[in-house]
């Protein structure tokens, strides 16, 4: 019986050891995420834990709102900047770390005993585990793998779908932009020719019929231009939003005057796969 007892005991001290020495190393899952993210990303998701670090990304970001944004930059400036950022990377080791804790043993308990009768001293100690969460460990720790690896997708998921709203609200930005310059050069042609319009019917050049066609005409562009206007404060507030820019740096951020130009061939396909995936 002894060395049966001795050969359990050596079982459960190596299994109380083994899950508790094992914790969750989440540098390696954000490595992990750049290199399955990195046609997103570039490499530069971090999870800022220190002060050097916090100081690094500021600067950073100042780098960044110092010129005109392109939509790379955008992104860089948002994995470097956006709070929303450090709260997904944040939340995504709280859930592998919950996880991992799942399959771990729940802590023994040490019980010391001292009773003293008289002249007789009795000295007690107690160290007990739960039976159940040791025979269910190999079980537990392979479901706690699953959802630790399920967060791993879910994390470059997210990394995904971040960078596809930065590229987007930039490319609105840009475009609202441009149609507002548009629309504020129709707005000034349509004003001149109904000034126009009004000193040519003064000198009965222009019938009442001509000169209300250009005011309809200046009118509707007015309204056009003020259309423009809303849709450019819009889409810039919903940039600076992804962004994460505070009330300091949403002033320094500057957009090109145009989007880029459109490409005069198709990528190749093979060339799409390789980046998709």
């Amino acid at each position: 019986m002894k060395p049966k007892l001795y050969k359990l005991l050596g079982l459960t001290s190596a299994a109380l050891a083994l899950t508790g020495c094992a914790s969750v190393n989440f540098d390696q899952a954000v490595n992990n995420a750049n290199q399955t993210t990195g046609a997103f990303t570039g490499g530069q998701l971090l999870l800022s834990q220190t002060e050097q670090q916090q100081v690094a990304r500021a600067k950073l970001a100042t780098d960044l709102l110092s010129k005109p944004l392109n939509s790379d930059d955008a992104v860089q400036l948002a994995l470097a900047n956006s709070p929303a950022v450090q709260t997904m990377l944040a939340q995504s080791w709280a859930d592998m770390s919950a996880a991992n804790q799942a399959g771990r043993i729940a802590n023994p308990i040490f019980k010391f005993e001292r009773v003293t009768f008289k002249d007789e001293l009795e000295l007690g100690r107690i160290l007990s585990f739960g039976l159940l969460d040791l025979l269910t460990l190999p079980r537990r720790q392979a479901i706690a793998q699953s959802r630790i690896a399920q967060s791993q997708i879910q994390l470059s998921a997210s990394v995904v779908d971040l960078v596809t709203q930065v590229r987007q609200a930039w490319v609105r930005a840009v475009a609202a932009g441009q149609v507002l310059q548009y629309a504020e050069q129709i707005n000034t042609a349509a004003e001149a020719s109904a000034e126009l319009a009004r000193r040519m019917q003064q000198v009965g050049n222009f019938n009442k019929l001509q000169r209300a066609r250009q005011q309809v005409f200046y009118a509707d562009s007015t309204v056009r231009l003020a259309a423009a206007q809303h849709t450019a404060i819009a889409t810039r507030e919903e940039l600076t939003r992804q962004l994460g820019l505070t009330d300091t740096q949403a002033p320094l951020l500057k957009l090109p005057e145009r989007l880029p130009d459109i490409p005069k061939e198709a990528r190749a396909t093979e060339l799409v796969n390789s980046t998709a995936t």
